[in-house]
């Protein structure tokens, strides 16, 4: 029997061997639209799903497919599935689980496009969601309703950093046989692995930490096979939000280095963290693996390190936080994440803007919160640029 190999080394190695591909040590891009079939009979059996088979890539590609194979692996997911973009797969796995009438409810505090497709949904077809902390089991009963077709969580929190304790999610929704569907984008299936703690459906923005280059858009979900072949069928091929062949290998390299790279972005943001507590600029830091944070006992159970994102509120106005901004010389205006470059962003005017004010607010987005996406270089640099725009505030 093949013995379970570690994550370092599923993460380098499933789903290839390059003694199907001539050798190849690194998987060939399978830059076609269309395959064709021996015979027309061939063809009929796989377009009837009697035959295993390609037929176009916006149905399946072979590259596109060891990219699947591999995230449901290090996900511990019986299947994956690839999409153009993070929102195509939050659009789809939404979709998939709800019709009209039903409800969707959301842990406090999403990502800005997301809470954008549940405005359109509840305002074009009736889908209804509502939000909670999520912090106590009272909290999560009192927000279900009859109607709720799915739980939608991030963990971390986008861009609070706030925590969801996943055991007692499941443990309530499995009551009531409602499916939870995480996004894992802040934590990376390095860090964390929803469908161990018995979640649905995951969800990735792989233009984050998976890509990990700043150079691919990119979505991904694990799940159970039934429930990811559903999907595949349904919202994926009818919507057409497939992933490029190009792009799923730019994901498959990245992905190699990717523990690497997140024992790097822990590393230096455990020093910024200890860094900013220190500065009389600062007035809260957000971060999970403090262990000063309300949210570290949460992060000790279902994380292994506190990842790469620290949030904090400075001791200003909008004004001043723009100001702080406009002063860095390393660090890049960004809204993105997980980039081997430091990023760094003002939730309220840039990836929340969409949000009204007043939601906003309920969320802790405040006008002088700040979100750091810590990235690769030495955490020295990063700190002392992140100092002397502080110093200037």
């Amino acid at each position: 029997m093949k013995k379970e190999q570690k994550f370092e080394t599923k993460i380098i190695h499933d789903g290839y061997s390059s003694k199907d591909f001539h050798g190849s040590l690194v998987p060939p891009i399978y830059q076609t639209s269309t395959f064709s079939f021996e015979t027309a009979e061939q063809g009929e059996r796989r377009f009837r799903g009697e035959e295993d088979g390609y037929i176009y890539t916006r149905l399946g590609n072979p590259t596109v497919k060891m990219l699947e194979d591999r995230i449901a692996s290090l996900e511990n997911a019986e299947a994956g599935l690839a999409f153009g973009s993070g929102m195509a797969a939050v659009s789809a796995v939404l979709i998939s689980l709800t019709k009209s009438n039903d409800h969707i409810l959301c842990s406090q505090g999403v990502y800005g496009c997301t809470f954008g497709l549940l405005q359109m949904m509840q305002e074009k077809y009736g889908i209804s969601h509502s939000f909670s902390m999520m912090q106590t089991r009272e909290q999560i009963e009192e927000a279900i309703k009859p109607e709720t077709a799915c739980i939608y969580v991030e963990t971390p929190i986008n861009p609070t950093m706030l925590l969801i304790d996943l055991q007692l999610v499941v443990e309530i929704a499995k009551e009531r046989n409602i499916p939870v569907v995480v996004d894992n984008t802040f934590s990376s299936p390095y860090l964390q692995n929803p469908i161990d703690f018995g979640c649905d459906i995951v969800v990735h923005s792989a233009t984050k930490y998976i890509g990990g280059h700043g150079d691919v858009i990119a979505g991904l979900i694990v799940g159970k096979a039934d429930t990811i072949k559903n999907i595949a069928m349904t919202t994926l091929k009818d919507i057409g939000g497939v992933l490029s062949p190009f792009d799923a290998w730019l994901l498959i390299r990245g992905l190699k280095t990717l523990p690497v790279r997140m024992d790097r972005h822990c590393d230096n943001a455990e020093k910024i963290v200890d860094e900013l507590k220190k500065h009389s600029k600062i007035e809260s830091i957000y971060y999970p693996g403090d262990e000063e944070s309300p949210a570290f006992d949460v992060m000790k159970k279902q994380m292994r390190r506190g990842g790469g994102l620290i949030s904090f509120k400075i001791k200003g106005n909008k004004e001043e936080a723009q100001r702080l901004l406009n002063e860095l010389q390393l660090i890049k205006i960004a809204v993105s994440l997980g980039d081997a470059e430091t990023l760094i962003q003002h939730p309220a005017t840039m990836t929340h803007a969409v949000v009204p004010k007043e939601s906003r607010e309920q969320m802790g987005i405040t006008d002088n919160l700040i979100r750091l996406s810590v990235g690769l270089e030495s955490w020295e640099d990063i700190w002392n640029d992140l100092n002397q725009a502080l110093n200037q505030i």
